[in-house]
């Protein structure tokens, strides 16, 4: 019984910024590095860890006000204490890098109380697949041709994954003859037999990303992610209407209304969450299970090794992005990194937790203070 009342010790967070192993780019957006935000929770000799991608201030949100709500409690509350840090950031603001912070407590919580249960974290949940299914994503828009081909031919010949996603949308759409050369060369290079999926990032209007998807149809695209923005359902629900492959967002769903507006709205073929910014493991079940009430599947986005446990307790889980950025930050940094191999990843049934153990003494080189 004791460790079943034991109080969280401490919760600690620290930034560290890893340069990208070149320059990255979608229809929106360029960078050249990526923040990860890692916590530990402690009780009773065990440590538990979670993480998020985004801003390194969000380190400062987890010192203050959530580790004030969160230290002291116990550590089997996961779920009251995810409440909690969501009303203690109202005057901050729940959305952005403030959920951030919470997704990443939240992570380490769960990963906690699984470890002082001393079972997977899958197994705590309600595990109800062994394995979970992986699609390969990066396809950069940054990336030539020679890079591309190297990266999905890595995917599908190397790793046999059998779904490979690439960006499209260049320079907020205004390069849509270069997107349908990089769409077809992707085809070309996988095959006819994989999915191969594009994410536009929100870079189209509404009426050329239903021209877009047109011919997306001549290269057998089944997944067309946020052709519009996701703050636009209309736009989506419209777009959706009148294209053949799957219209997809919901990365940046930061709380559960956000969920409920693109579901509602009948944006989405399939609704994706992203572990590290939705509220964590809570957040991403909550989200799971209003997307079931809709008989709409669900679609992990990126940080795969944060995701893999989660996902394997989801019914309606279709897949796990396998993001080229956070896979391979998550093999530099954790012992126990699953393996894509096959096109699947598999949660060790034999370690506690998510499974994983952080090498900070690795990850000090990029430590942030």
């Amino acid at each position: 019984m004791r460790k079943v009342q034991a109080p969280v010790e401490s919760l600690t967070a620290a930034a560290y910024v890893i340069p990208t192993d070149g320059p990255e780019s979608d229809g929106t957006l360029a960078w050249d590095r990526t923040a990860m935000i890692v916590v530990t929770a402690r009780a009773e000799g065990e440590t538990g860890t979670g993480w998020s991608y985004g801003s390194p201030t969000a380190g400062c949100i987890v010192r203050d006000p959530l580790a004030h709500v969160v230290v002291g409690r116990s550590a089997m509350d996961a779920s009251g204490a995810n409440e909690a840090m969501s009303r203690a950031v109202r005057n901050i603001g729940r959305e952005g890098v403030a959920s951030m912070a919470i997704s990443a407590v939240d992570i380490a919580l769960w990963d906690l109380k699984a470890r002082l249960l001393g079972v997977p974290l899958a197994a705590l949940l309600g595990q109800v697949r062994a394995d979970v299914p992986v699609y390969g994503s990066g396809g950069f828009i940054s990336y030539d041709e020679e890079q591309t081909t190297e990266q999905l031919t890595g995917w599908v010949a190397r790793d046999q994954i059998p779904r490979v996603k690439i960006k499209i949308g260049e320079a907020w759409g205004g390069n849509e003859r270069r997107d349908r050369v990089r769409v077809a060369l992707a085809r070309k290079v996988i095959g006819p037999g994989p999915e191969l999926y594009v994410d536009a990032n929100g870079g189209y209007g509404t009426g050329q990303a239903v021209r877009v998807g047109e011919w997306l149809t001549d290269y057998d695209v089944s997944w067309f992610e946020e052709p519009v923005s996701s703050q636009d359902p209309a736009g989506l629900a419209c777009v959706r209407r009148q294209v053949r492959p799957d219209v997809t967002a919901g990365e940046y769903s930061w709380t559960l209304a956000d969920s409920a507006r693109l579901l509602d709205a009948g944006a989405v073929d399939c609704l994706q969450l992203d572990v590290t910014r939705c509220g964590g493991i809570t957040g991403f079940m909550a989200g799971a299970a209003l997307a079931a009430a809709r008989s709409v599947p669900v679609s992990a986005h990126c940080a795969p090794n944060a995701h893999a446990h989660v996902a394997a307790a989801v019914p309606n889980l279709r897949h796990i992005e396998y993001f080229h950025d956070h896979q391979r930050i998550e093999r530099m940094a954790f012992d126990g990194a699953l393996d894509p191999s096959g096109g699947v990843l598999t949660p060790d049934p034999g370690r506690a937790g998510l499974g994983l153990e952080f090498r900070s003494a690795d990850a000090e080189k990029y430590h942030q203070d």
